[in-house]
């Protein structure tokens, strides 16, 4: 595939070069096909990203929704078989502005100004459209065979929520069109997967913009889920000594200003409320108040290490399109723990978290993960706490930790927290690209901005250090990974319905209605199925809609026999019961917390 670089030759490139300016392309041929379906449209930035290619558009009046986009693709596809060819060419700074300007791309304008006094400023025409950039494109436009547009999504100009709302169109190319099939076959798995068909069709969660955008409700099914991983990560961390505490989802803008989330943090937190004459906010985490509860009393070294551990209720500002149901919202459930500790336990501690992690990680599953040692970027003076002998000694303290207990792990800066480095472990789900499940950060700065203190052997005051870890992360963003792992097909241990029991006609309901009570007295998450409707529709709303692990069918034989029929989902087969006999087996299954068998 030739390409057109911006000194005006065309020419070859690396072939790992060829999808992402193919992509680039891409963006600017939509964006040719946008302007001629819709006149008043104004652009802004249109990259390539590692997925595909979006444009940032001001659509005037317009409001563009997913139901366009199969015009604009198909305006895409005339302006391809045009071959228009790419043209490059660069102007001086104030010819450029006359360019844009008279072309009405006041954005383009506003993005030359912030280019630096000596920028080459280079345009890309294809037919009627022109668009500045630095290039380099495809030569004629055939060469975008295989594309297409896959969301409309909302972003601030400049990333900035001060600056107006855009439309951001996005779409994908590929070199071939087999690549492109293989694409939109994991799009398709990626919906089946999604979360959020998923806890709609099994009733798990809603949202409502009238209670708030990112703001989920847990519905009956969903919270059963929720509070059987509560109740699972608890009793391992009592275990291991942790005591559990509940503290307000509040707290003054003092308490903020004291840790430094306020000056590192702000932008992330909802506005203050004022009451009295003293300001609150939302709180966006949780060390502050533990950091107050250790503060609370005084402490010998004997008591160290304090674990002290909360299903916690945390709020934090995120852009409207990064919400993404309950794996990213407004507000959200933190597993969270604050381990004080003498310097000399740093080791021991550390070691415990990452052995709980891993056991969690076996307990369900999850094998696609790598690990993460997070730091500060030195540069960046406005993210991180500036104490550079804190830093050296956090960092080389959690990398040392990490190497002797013999943990693979991958070195990234500027992804540590604001006061201390951290070991993240980021999961690969079954589709989309990974995210951060579970943390374990080193914290030498905020025990010292509370002035937090124990009494050492020698009689001195010592500050301690602070671990804060979260094995599930959030419970929010856990059950979200869940139930795309599982497609909804959870264990029974979490299953929301456990049995599902189904009379083959109204003839048998009584029967079933005993069998039913019977489950519910001895604590079952049962429903019966009393619907006139056929039997087997029963079977398959069960197992496909509901995704009930067992399906108990009652007819004749079975009241005349006294036991039951059971279906199981893993295996679609069919086996007689006596009914404590079943009740044995399924209470056996729960303990145990076995796996789905699917």
């Amino acid at each position: 595939m030739k390409i057109l670089f911006n000194d005006g030759h065309a020419g070859d490139c690396p072939k790992e070069m060829e999808t992402e300016v193919l992509r680039h392309s891409g963006a600017h041929i939509m964006a040719q096909a946008v302007k001629r379906l819709y006149p008043d449209a104004h652009f802004a930035y249109g990259p390539s990203t590692e997925t595909g290619f979006y444009y940032d558009i001001d659509m005037g009046e317009k409001s563009l929704s997913e139901d366009d986009l199969a015009a604009i693709e198909a305006e895409m596809k005339k302006i391809t078989k045009e071959n228009l060819p790419f043209k490059v060419y660069a102007l001086p700074r104030d010819e450029a502005v006359a360019l844009m300007e008279s072309r009405g791309e006041k954005y383009k304008v506003e993005h030359i100004g912030d280019l630096p006094e000596d920028a080459v400023i280079t345009f890309y025409q294809q037919g009627d459209y022109i668009d500045m950039c630095r290039g380099p494109h495809i030569t004629y436009t055939k060469a975008l065979k295989a594309f297409k547009l896959t969301a409309v999504s909302g972003a601030y100009w400049k990333n900035d929520q001060k600056n107006k709302m855009l439309t951001r169109l996005k779409g994908t190319a590929f070199l071939t069109k087999e690549e492109l099939e293989a694409y939109e076959k994991r799009v398709e798995e990626a919906k089946a997967r999604d979360h959020r068909r998923i806890g709609k069709q099994m009733r798990l969660f809603m949202t409502d913009d009238l209670v708030g955008k990112g703001l989920p409700m847990f519905l009956p099914k969903g919270y059963i889920i929720w509070q059987e991983l509560e109740d699972y990560i608890k009793d391992k961390e009592r275990m291991l000594g942790y005591q559990h505490v509940m503290t307000p989802c509040v707290g003054t803008v003092k308490l903020y200003e004291t840790s430094g989330h306020w000056e590192h943090y702000r932008e992330n937190m909802f506005p203050v409320m004022e009451l009295e004459e003293e300001q609150f906010v939302l709180r966006p985490m949780n060390c502050p108040h533990h950091m107050m509860i250790y503060a609370n009393q005084p402490h010998s070294y004997r008591d160290l290490p304090i674990r002290i551990g909360e299903i916690a209720h945390d709020f934090r500002y995120e852009p409207s399109g990064t919400l993404k149901g309950i794996e990213r919202g407004r507000h959200f459930c933190q597993n969270d723990a604050h381990l004080f500790v003498t310097p000399e336990q740093i080791k021991d501690e550390v070691a415990s978290v990452v052995d709980l992690i891993f056991e969690v990680y076996k307990d369900f599953n999850i094998t696609d993960y790598r690990c993460v040692l997070s730091l500060r970027d030195p540069e960046d003076k406005v993210k991180y706490h500036q104490d550079d002998e804190m830093w050296e000694r956090a960092e080389t303290a959690l990398r040392e930790v990490l190497t002797e207990l013999g943990i693979d792990f991958t070195e990234e800066i500027g992804e540590a927290a604001f006061y201390g480095p951290k070991l993240d472990v980021n999961v690969q789900p079954a589709v989309g690209a990974e995210y951060t499940l579970s943390t374990c950060q080193l914290d030498f700065c905020l025990p010292a901005k509370f002035d937090l203190k124990y009494t050492d052997r020698d009689g001195s005051e010592k500050t301690p250090v602070v671990l804060h870890r979260a094995i599930l992360g959030s419970l929010d963003r856990f059950m979200a990974y869940l139930t795309e792992e599982t497609k909804g097909i959870f264990p029974l241990w979490l299953a929301p319905v456990q049995v599902k029991v189904i009379p083959v006609s109204e003839k048998y309901l009584d029967y079933a209605e005993k069998v039913y009570m019977e489950l519910r007295n001895r604590r079952f998450r049962v429903e019966l199925d009393d619907r006139n409707e056929k039997v087997g529709y029963k079977i398959r709303s069960a197992r496909q809609d509901d995704k009930v692990p067992y399906m108990i069918i009652v007819g004749e034989k079975e009241e005349a026999e006294g036991n039951i029929s059971v279906r199981d989902r893993a295996t679609d087969q069919t086996e007689n019961y006596m009914l404590n006999d079943f009740i044995e087996k399924m209470k056996a299954e729960i303990e145990s917390r076995s796996r789905s068998k699917e």
